[in-house]
């Protein structure tokens, strides 16, 4: 997947009446969102429930523009909501907080010291005090129930046999006035770095401090850098560790992440899956009999359906738990009486929270609306977890396991936000390819007034399994697409995640077809509605949607302008500068010399003769995705043909534009392309 836009699935929100979870647009709301209020908002994160249920940690994340970077906090609050305390306030970013077993201490990660390491902090009060020493950069900390243990990861050279040898090569590549990379094999480079001959490993340090032991040696990435998800857990009497690793030799075609078992303290491991596709999130139950983690049966898709697996510790036994159920699952938590598994799942337009007894094929939405995560479970049931939508950004959330009695603890932004005038969402559901049901979300202009009609702004999401969601973004936000006067419109068609896995398996292979019809029959109904004024309508999509808005460059000539980010332009020639080649073969059924009709038919650049409507390109040198070279082939097709183009190129950025000032710099230049060709 072209994980800019599930990455991309960039969280959209949408107001249809009983479902929807938007804040009230309140009176004293003075002005439409700015980019400066966008970065004015305090990020909230990784919320974690002690282990006596009576205390949330969290991070807040403030953004510098002027320094061009975030630095985040850790802050606490009763689990039932009350008072908040920050706990940490260092100019250098606080991150990973983690409970001791006892609830009386913090574990984060910071790189306070100039190199991110383990600091504990007593809630008794004092300064943080350094816990680890290690030779380079961790993260991913965990804590093992018992308390013996702390995990992390690392980047290591895996033919070092001890840290002194890291040491040195790492110092020594840092000293080299020789900046040559080599390799001998592919993925020698992933999404915005090469890897430089180093793996990922998980290694395990006494909580008392120590040497850290690398538990997951050899010359694999453990935990794997592809497909999101939690890769490795403490099993509740803190003797085994649960992790995912690939241990196939060509993993740039491979998608084959398995479940593996260590003893904490190091050892020979133990293979617990058997499928094919990718198994990740292996999660314990509280009493230590079962292990819990995701499967995709398919090998080598991405984008194939998540079951929940089980897997009985004594009988040695695994068992499907959502077989019959067509929902793809993420982020397991487990009930504290082991009888249920919380999970997140995309389910039309949200990323609902659903749960799943032991029986198996029962899951049943818990809390349907918005874009969740982090999911806490208390001893009562209760659930504590990351929620955000449309008009809000993060904030930690409780709800009954019934899905009643929602709260919202923090209320870190509630007074910036009453200072904007927000633009109102909705959806609509219309009849698309094969007369399948589609939905589209809209998002009005806050100065909307019935009767009146608006420019149009036509979002497309990548993946292009993702889907645009009832959540908040900051990279691609709606508020700020609409705030100078647009209507915003976001089909999730063909390929979209949350319609059932036939839904998404729909556009492998057919790229330019069913999809494309999708997308221009939500536009023919969008402009039924009666308030879009069809003389004036633009588009932008980024990664997948970068390629859909190349296609339409192509095929049809409705648009006044448009806005290709990331886009994918020729097929054939990203196909041997990408570097997850497990994606481009299952999309196009094999590689381009095997089948080369298809590459053929589905190219955007094949159709570069009828290029005519206004473009904006951007692109960034680092997206080692669908890299750069895309781009200029664009831009140079459109320069060739004397069509109106512009191209905003990000030395130092990948397949996302993520450091403030050039976020800044990619909005600015995004209003004034559209603002030429639509004139909201």
């Amino acid at each position: 997947m072209f994980r800019g836009f599930k990455p991309f699935v960039f969280a959209l929100a949408v107001a249809c009446a009983c479902l929807w979870l938007n804040m009230p647009l309140f009176a004293q709301n003075t002005h439409p969102m700015t980019f400066d209020d966008m970065m004015k908002i305090k990020r909230v994160g990784s919320p974690k429930l002690s282990p006596d249920g009576k205390w949330i940690a969290y991070t807040v994340a403030t953004v510098n523009k002027a320094a061009n970077r975030s630095n985040a906090d850790i802050w606490m609050m009763p689990a039932g909501g009350g008072e908040a305390r920050q706990l940490t306030n260092y100019e250098k970013s606080d991150t990973d907080p983690c409970w001791s077993p006892d609830s009386k201490s913090l574990a984060f990660v910071s790189n306070r010291d100039g190199v991110s390491q383990v600091w504990l902090l007593s809630l008794k009060g004092g300064e943080p005090r350094k816990v680890t020493n290690f030779y380079t950069d961790i993260g991913g900390l965990i804590w093992s129930p018992d308390g013996a243990y702390m995990a992390f990861t690392a980047d290591i050279y895996p033919e070092c046999p001890t840290d002194d040898c890291n040491a040195a090569k790492l110092e020594a590549a840092d000293k080299s006035k020789v900046k040559a990379k080599t390799a001998d094999r592919l993925l020698f480079r992933h999404w915005t770095s090469f890897k430089e001959g180093k793996r990922s490993h998980i290694f395990v340090v006494p909580a008392s401090g120590g040497p850290a032991k690398d538990v997951t040696p050899g010359d694999f990435d453990a935990p794997p850098f592809n497909l999101g998800g939690t890769y490795y857990n403490f099993s509740p009497d803190g003797k085994e560790l649960a992790f995912v690793c690939n241990t196939d030799k060509d993993e740039a075609i491979s998608t084959n992440n398995d479940i593996f078992v260590v003893p904490s303290t190091g050892g020979n491991a133990k293979r617990l899956s058997t499928g094919p596709g990718s198994d990740i999130n292996p999660v314990y139950s509280p009493d230590g009999k079962y292990l819990a983690w995701t499967s995709q049966p398919r090998a080598t898709f991405e984008a194939d359906r998540r079951h929940i697996l089980i897997y009985d510790r004594a009988a040695q036994q695994i068992r499907d738990l959502t077989a019959t159920n067509d929902v793809s699952a993420d982020e397991l938590a487990w009930s504290l009486d082991n009888k249920k598994i919380f999970f997140c799942a995309n389910d039309k337009a949200q990323s609902s929270i659903f749960s799943v007894t032991l029986a198996g094929n029962d899951a049943k939405v818990v809390f349907p609306t918005g874009t969740n995560g982090d999911v806490n479970v208390t001893a009562d049931g209760t659930l504590i977890f990351a929620h955000s939508n449309l008009s809000r950004p993060n904030e930690i959330y409780s709800v009954k396991a019934d899905g009643s009695g929602l709260t919202q603890l923090t209320h870190v932004n509630d007074a910036l936000f009453e200072t904007l005038k927000l633009g109102a969402a909705e959806d609509f559901w219309f009849e698309g390819a094969a007369k399948a049901k589609v939905q589209a979300l809209v998002v009005k202009p806050p100065q909307f007034e019935p009767g009146k009609k608006y420019p149009l702004l036509f979002l497309i999401h990548g993946g292009p399994q993702g889907a645009w969601e009832n959540g908040w973004s900051y990279r691609w936000n709606p508020q700020l697409f609409a705030s100078p006067g647009y209507v915003v419109v976001m089909v999730n068609p063909r390929g979209s995640t949350g319609y059932g896995q036939q839904f998404t398996d729909e556009i492998s292979g057919d790229w330019g077809g069913k999809v494309y019809e999708d997308l221009m029959k939500g536009l023919d109904h969008a402009i039924s509605l009666g308030y879009i004024d069809e003389n004036r309508m633009g588009a932008a999509g980024g990664s997948y949607g970068g390629y859909m808005v190349n296609w339409i460059l192509g095929h049809n000539n409705r648009f006044k302008a448009l806005l290709s980010h990331a886009g994918v332009y020729n097929l054939e020639s990203m196909y041997g500068v990408t570097e997850e080649l497990w994606f481009t073969e299952w999309e196009f059924k094999g590689t381009p010399w095997d089948n080369p009709e298809l590459y053929s038919k589905w190219s955007p650049h094949k159709s570069a003769k009828n290029f005519k409507t206004p473009t904006l390109v951007v692109h960034g040198e680092l997206d080692y995705r669908v890299p750069v070279g895309e781009g200029l082939q664009l831009f140079t097709a459109l320069q060739r043909q004397h069509v109106p183009s512009k191209l905003l190129y990000f030395p130092d950025e990948g397949h996302w534009v993520l450091k403030p000032q050039n976020s800044e710099l990619w909005y600015k230049t995004m209003h004034e392309w559209f603002a030429t060709y639509l004139k909201p």
